[in-house]
């Protein structure tokens, strides 16, 4: 059983932030990106294989792939982060049975219908109301880098309207 030491929520997923601060906050020994294209997209998983530094393993797998994976060997061994690119990933991944304690949310992007509810980090309505009812059972925070306060969603998401 592998020890999960972060649940990541980061439209970039590997990037420096991830690479040079998280990792060894984390002690991760491998990097599990869950991804439903980027599992069938050998190219770019590559370039992501290519950004992970020496000596750390990096998975990419679609959400059912990970969920299994979850159920029947608890990620295998090792320190994993787990990243995701987006709240709708992870939502599936937890409605699929991945049970999820605590959920950090880092860069989400910008965009048309997106607003920034927490420094520069935004949402859509449509996270937003996937993040609700994540929130019943998962501890869901906001946090740029390891430097940061944990911001907790609850505390954002009463002033939040769209």
């Amino acid at each position: 059983m592998a020890k999960v030491a972060l649940i990541r929520v980061d439209y970039r997923l590997i990037h420096g932030q991830v690479v040079a601060k998280w990792l060894k906050d984390t002690q991760s020994t491998k990097i599990i990106i869950v991804n439903d294209v980027l599992a069938k997209d050998r190219t770019m998983g590559n370039i992501y294989r290519m950004a992970t530094p020496a000596g750390v393993r990096c998975a990419i797998v679609s959400t059912g792939h990970f969920v299994d994976s979850w159920k029947t060997t608890q990620l295998g061994d090792g320190v994993a982060m787990v990243l995701f690119k987006d709240i709708e990933t992870v939502y599936n991944a937890w409605k699929q049975g991945f049970d999820l304690k605590d959920l950090q949310i880092g860069g989400l992007g910008a965009g048309p219908g997106r607003k920034a509810v927490y420094q520069n980090m935004t949402l859509d309505e449509k996270d937003y109301k996937l993040l609700n009812e994540l929130s019943r059972d998962v501890n869901i925070f906001f946090q740029a880098t390891p430097e940061d306060n944990r911001k907790l969603y609850n505390s954002v998401a009463e002033n939040i309207s769209f």
